[in-house]
């Protein structure tokens, strides 16, 4: 065991020296393999911003709105539905409290004077849990039954339009990362590859005096994963060093808009996904490369 260790912490100091030993082809390939995984990963924080902005602009909200007639009666027949349904957080929005937030605005407050009563109804604003367009119009669909219920409101061609970009979205990003996955272990193919080649007479040398596959194999897998890992750091940091450059320009437009949104960036579990995925390109670039050398060997 203790054998098996020292052999791969030689083959880890190994692959450390030889990015060492050549700075600026290290930094050239680093920055190649960050813009390649930069592209997607920015996709896909644009996509979790853009689910967060959705969530923030309340589009999941369904407004049901009682008959003018009823009362406190038929709205807690409403309250004991929803609280049976549980289709998600709701509150009820009282004639009383509604009248108050229009007669807040003097122009509006000049028309509900000029009629003879109250002319809003008691409402409840659902906040579903399961936001899917499907879920939304069945449980729309549903409560338009209840009684005393005279109007459901659902924006869901808003909702549809969101969810169809969203899911374009989504496959564009998956789209963007095979391609750039692809590059990636085309790069690492070729970095190993030049190794190889450099290195072609004294990875004989070794086999002759009994080298196995396997301790040709591994300072190159090192490499490749190790070139990987840190080239999905640097995309990381792109992404940060983007997301910060951006976050005040959208902030600025969503007050304007009377927002208050501000850009998330890469979560720690997300960054160390983004440096696994590329160790794991690595590793298959370099998987590839020395494969393909030792079976010409053979």
């Amino acid at each position: 065991m203790k054998t098996w260790l020292l052999q791969h912490y030689a083959a880890f100091s190994g692959a450390v020296r030889r990015l060492c030993a050549a700075p600026l082809n290290s930094l050239l390939s680093l920055l190649v393999i960050g813009i390649a995984l930069t592209l997607p990963a920015g996709g896909w924080v644009l996509l979790e911003n853009l689910r967060a902005l959705s969530n923030d602009a309340h589009a999941q909200q369904i407004s049901v709105f009682l008959d003018a007639k009823a009362g406190q009666k038929e709205a807690e027949a409403i309250r004991q539905r929803l609280n049976a349904r549980a289709p998600g957080p709701w509150h009820f929005v009282a004639r009383e409290d509604a009248l108050k937030r229009l007669e807040s605005d003097a122009e509006m407050k000049t028309l509900l004077d000029s009629l003879p009563g109250n002319p809003l109804p008691d409402a409840f604003i659902v906040e579903p849990l399961d936001a899917s367009p499907a879920a939304l119009e069945t449980l729309a669909g549903e409560i338009r039954q209840w009684p005393s219920v005279a109007h459901v409101q659902l924006d869901s061609a808003w909702i549809q339009r969101l969810d169809a970009l969203m899911r374009i979205g989504k496959r564009a990003v998956l789209l963007l990362a095979g391609i750039f996955a692809a590059a990636l272990v085309a790069v690492t193919f070729n970095t190993i590859r030049l190794q190889i080649l450099a290195q072609g007479a004294e990875i004989e040398v070794a086999r002759l005096i009994g080298a196995t596959n396997a301790w040709v194999r591994r300072p190159f897998y090192y490499f490749g994963a190790l070139e990987g890992m840190l080239g999905g750091l640097f995309a990381a940091l792109l992404v940060d060093i983007a997301t910060r450059l951006l976050a005040q320009p959208v902030n600025e437009l969503a007050i304007l808009y009377g927002g208050n949104f501000s850009l998330a960036p890469l979560s720690s579990p997300e960054i160390g996904a983004l440096a696994l995925i590329g160790a794991t390109l690595g590793w298959l670039g370099a998987q590839l490369s020395v494969s393909l050398y030792l079976y010409r060997l053979e």
